[in-house]
């Protein structure tokens, strides 16, 4: 199993120390630095700043929202960072949500699954660098009746091939990315449950596909912190878990929240839910149950962590993705390297 980190948002309040951290996790072996993007700081920017600093790690995307640009902007996109960054960059895909979609981007959030399928086709098609035709229900390429003509990308990427993820949480997501994608991007990823949650429909996916699980990167996000009190490790997180299972999203379309309600907390996933949307945030992050944290995040020693990834590598997991949690820059460094000792310390390194 190898390690990802994750920098988050640029403008977070860690963005001084965030290349100290992709440094290092590049010192250590890690395998893959993502970023992500949402209605701040673009993705891409982060990671060609990224890439630029560093020597081996790849940077990917997590994710580049699809309502956000062309799949032609985004063909590129992936070539160009991949041909500046000598061959490192992967590409996340994702439809956001519809908040973000419709009130930032102004663009309806109507048939996601549709939509992701004829754009991941676009990107592909793309960037093998023949001219570019399409025609489908969401795109058509080119326009017809007007001056527009196929055109072919003139940029080279480094590799023939680029990987190629989704962010998947629902059941049909899960399986069309299993079937036309190179990896899933997953959060709040539980060892007991990810076989049900999310491996499950992946797999059905591949096997529509005529494909095996072979090749195939299962790519989960977790907190990572680092201490001898796991309870209040884990309370550093209550905020983090309200915000997605109470507060992304419309009460109707909370993709985080029907996740925990799949994972055995529809109880508790209606209360944090009706805390957060009625202003009470707090009241919100009080009400996560502390199991529901322990089994998405990575807490406690390097012992624990240990066991913990170990739980994960058997369940099927091929790259854990790590977000190393502290309030200083030593902080993160430390939690970072402990990753690195505990996946070495699992025998999975």
């Amino acid at each position: 199993m190898r390690l990802g980190i994750n920098l988050g948002y640029w403008g977070a309040g860690m963005d001084g120390d965030n290349l100290a951290v992709a440094q290092e996790a590049d010192r250590l072996g890690y395998d893959v630095c993502w970023a992500a993007e949402a209605y701040g700081s673009d993705a891409a920017t982060v990671l060609s700043w990224v890439a630029a600093q560093t020597e081996s790690i790849d940077v990917g995307s997590a994710i580049f929202q699809i309502p956000a640009r062309t799949p032609a902007m985004t063909a590129m996109t992936a070539a160009t960072l991949d041909s500046l960054s000598g061959g490192r960059f992967r590409l996340g895909l994702g439809v956001s949500g519809p908040q973000v979609s419709e009130g930032w981007y102004g663009v309806k959030f109507d048939k996601p699954l549709a939509r992701t399928r004829e754009y991941v086709e676009i990107v592909r098609k793309a960037m093998t660098r023949e001219r570019l035709s399409y025609q489908g229900e969401h795109w058509t390429l080119p326009l017809p009746d007007g001056p527009g003509k196929p055109l072919k990308l003139t940029v080279h990427p480094q590799r023939e091939h680029i990987p190629l993820y989704i962010a998947a949480i629902g059941p049909k997501n899960l399986e069309q990315t299993g079937e036309i994608a190179d990896g899933a991007l997953l959060i709040f990823p539980s060892a007991e449950h990810i076989e049900d949650t999310a491996l499950r429909h992946i797999r059905a996916g591949r096997e529509k596909a005529g494909k095996t699980m072979d090749g195939f990167d299962v790519c989960p996000t977790l907190p990572l912190a680092v201490g001898d009190d796991v309870s209040a490790l884990a309370d550093m997180f209550r905020p983090y878990t309200a915000l997605y299972v109470g507060g992304m999203g419309s009460r109707k379309q909370n993709f985080y929240n029907q996740l925990a309600q799949r994972m055995g907390y529809e109880k508790e996933a209606a209360e944090i839910q009706d805390k957060y949307l009625s202003g009470d945030k707090q009241g919100a992050a009080a009400a996560v149950p502390h199991q529901l944290i322990e089994q998405t995040a990575l807490l406690g020693s390097v012992e624990r962590i240990a066991e913990r990834m170990q739980a994960y590598a058997a369940a099927g997991v091929t790259t854990l993705t790590l977000s190393p949690a502290g309030f200083t820059l030593d902080e993160r460094i430390t939690a970072l390297r402990a990753g690195a000792d505990a996946l070495e310390l699992a025998g999975l390194a």
